[in-house]
């Protein structure tokens, strides 16, 4: 029998008004900690279904996003379901919703006057850019906010004559980062209301939780006046802080934090001891304004090299390295850790949630079809 973390939010009613990436992350994270999430869909059914079929004809997003909850389909211009609707908040102890900015409200169900009726509610609203300010009606997907955050320009190479550089980070990094910032606020509201008794409104933009994560060439630039430049996979203000292609054909990521370790890199990974003395590399500064001429002396040494030769010489060396993976490599990582999902199409194996409980996983619970609880949850809600 597997043993898994334990369902700290068991007894906890979820009801969540919710579709793509951000609002469902939060609540799946809540349902794996063993909350009872109602999820509540257009009658065609959240669009993320339909965002691919790879996954034994399910969307890849959408089983990651969607375990352990419950489906119902309501048609939200329809009393009746608006009232099952209703129903369902009047005994929740969460309410997610991330629909346009208004739309609720043009429901009848303002969320301010919901929480005076039921003051332990916990209400989150996810936004594109929030609730107020002059780009609240602007729509907002992922790589549009990560455009508009100034993550874009920050990623990819140093632009040519025919192309800007830029490129958009490979995963939907801002829908993530606002479903993380939720679940952190909600958490905190939960534990706020043991002491109070108390419920909160919680408002997460997509804008403002990738805005926090920009912080630091925000004040870089702020205070510093130092403009970041794109530079591929190398870090803007370390050197050698890079990738390095191998005699295989396969590159490796290493990354000098110090002295030491530079001294350590040049006598036992390169096996020139003298570069660690020359004037131009004798400090990190010199070594960043100096890149180039560096990285050749590493290029030349690694590609006489596999990448498992210079893997050892860096344990050796007490360097640090990362192996640039592609999926195949990432699907047979000897790092990853599984959970199991139950699809309308089978069972699943998803890479597991990152933090382990005692040693133990969270549970994956099923992913539902469209509206597979829809007629026991209308009575139960009736």
């Amino acid at each position: 029998m597997v043993d898994f973390a334990p369902k700290d939010l068991s007894g906890l009613l979820v009801v969540s008004i919710e579709q793509a990436v951000a609002a469902p992350y939060l609540s799946s994270r809540l349902a794996d900690a063993g909350a009872r999430v109602i999820k509540v869909e257009r009658q065609e059914g959240d669009f993320a279904r339909n965002y691919d079929n790879l996954v034994n004809g399910n969307s890849a997003y959408f089983v990651w996003l969607n375990r352990g909850k419950e489906s119902i389909a309501l048609d939200l211009k329809s009393t009746e379901d608006i009232s099952v609707l209703k129903n369902i908040i009047k005994k929740a102890d969460i309410l997610i919703q991330n629909l346009a900015p208004g739309a609720f409200d043009r429901l009848g169900l303002n969320l301010s006057d919901l929480r005076q009726q039921y003051p332990s509610l916990i209400t989150c609203s996810i936004t594109g850019f929030g609730e107020s300010g002059p780009y609240m009606k602007q729509k907002a997907y992922d790589m549009l906010i990560q455009a508009e955050a100034g993550l874009t320009d920050l990623t990819g190479v140093p632009a040519n004559e025919n192309e800007s550089g830029r490129a958009r980070v490979g995963v939907s990094v801002c829908d993530i980062s606002a479903g993380m910032t939720a679940l952190q606020a909600v958490q905190l509201a939960l534990i706020g209301r043991m002491k109070t008794g108390k419920g909160r409104h919680i408002s997460v933009s997509l804008y403002s939780a990738l805005a926090d994560w920009m912080n630091v060439p925000f004040l870089q630039y702020k205070y510093g006046n130092k403009v970041p430049e794109r530079c591929g996979i190398r870090h803007p203000t370390i050197a050698p802080y890079a990738s390095f292609m191998c005699s295989d054909g396969r590159e490796i990521l290493i990354g000098i934090q110090n002295e030491r370790e530079w001294a350590n890199l040049c006598d036992i990974v390169l096996n020139i001891p003298n570069l660690k003395n020359d004037n131009k590399f004798s400090d990190n500064s010199k070594r960043v304004i100096n890149r180039e001429s560096l990285e050749n002396h590493i290029n030349q040494c690694f590609i006489k090299l596999t990448r498992d030769e210079v893997i050892k010489k860096c344990d050796d060396g007490g360097i640090a390295y990362g192996r640039i993976s592609d999926m195949e490599q990432l699907s047979n990582h000897p790092q990853n850790l599984y959970m199991n999902v139950q699809t309308p199409n089978g069972t699943i194996k998803l890479l597991a949630s990152g933090a382990q409980h005692d040693g133990k996983l969270p549970e994956g619970g099923s992913v539902p079809k469209i509206n597979e609880n829809g007629e026991e949850i209308r009575k139960e809600f009736k």
